[in-house]
């Protein structure tokens, strides 16, 4: 088993005397894809500042094993309007190869979009492009807070379809926080439940089953497609079909 990327060991956050985080026990290996879910005011965006370094704990300890590069996207970004920035000064804040870059402009369906002001971007093109920043950090861990916030169908399933590579393609693990339950439950390797503490954790085939997961979302059940070996460690089998190449296709805008 990889040494974790992070540990947290029995966090707990408070603020005043409401206790947000309780006894979180926690561990992200590399090149794995978790996905964080749980009712509103949970403590899932707490979680995220906690594991980002921008919220402090009240006690316990986070365990970096080694320098950790973190890269996130938020669920919202409105910068100022009378802020002068293009997306393509935007992607110049990180510091990368130009061929690195233009990859993931590619991939991500923004080359079209370079010379665009990001107050003038629609949800999903602006999701994007925070999606490419983030890229190009070149993270070791890619935070992602219910990244599909304003995506059409199409898109949304391109960018989910894309984030289910990046662990072979990147090398990086993966943290998302989604209601989503078709991805949880068919593009993550490891779905944590949190209701203030961790209610359950485990494989989306196992946390169906879980009676604290039953008791939040429900008895429907969401088929899970099991992992298929010949295409690498954690991709699915639909991964392996059509995405050796994948790409997100710019949104067509109504």
């Amino acid at each position: 088993m990889s040494a974790a990327l992070v540990e947290l060991n029995q966090v707990n956050v408070s603020f005043g005397k409401k206790q947000v985080l309780k006894n979180i026990q926690l561990h992200i290996l590399p090149k794995e894809i978790i996905t964080l879910i749980g009712p509103n005011g949970a403590g899932k965006s707490t979680l995220v500042k906690v594991l980002l370094g921008i919220e402090k704990i009240t006690s316990g300890e986070i365990i970096y094993p080694k320098p950790l590069r973190l890269a996130y996207v938020p669920q919202k970004f409105h910068p100022s309007s009378s802020l002068p920035l293009r997306v393509r000064d935007l992607l110049a804040l990180e510091q990368c190869e130009a061929a690195y870059q233009a990859q993931i402009i590619q991939d991500t369906g923004i080359a079209k979009l370079q010379q665009q002001a990001i107050q003038n971007l629609s949800g999903g093109e602006r999701q994007r492009v925070l999606l490419a920043r983030a890229l190009l950090r070149k993270p070791q861990l890619l935070v992602l807070d219910e990244p599909m916030q304003g995506l059409d169908i199409q898109s949304e399933e391109e960018l989910y379809a894309y984030v289910r590579t990046l662990p072979e393609r990147l090398g990086c693990a993966v943290l998302m926080v989604s209601h989503d339950l078709q991805w949880v439950m068919q593009g993550t390797h490891r779905v944590i439940c949190l209701n203030h503490h961790i209610c359950c954790s485990g494989t989306p085939e196992n946390i169906q089953q879980h009676p604290e997961y039953l008791a939040i979302f429900g008895q429907q059940r969401v088929p899970y497609q099991h992992h298929h070996s010949h295409c690498g460690h954690y991709e699915h089998a639909e991964t392996c079909q059509h995405l050796d190449h994948p790409h997100i296709h710019p949104e067509v805008e109504s």
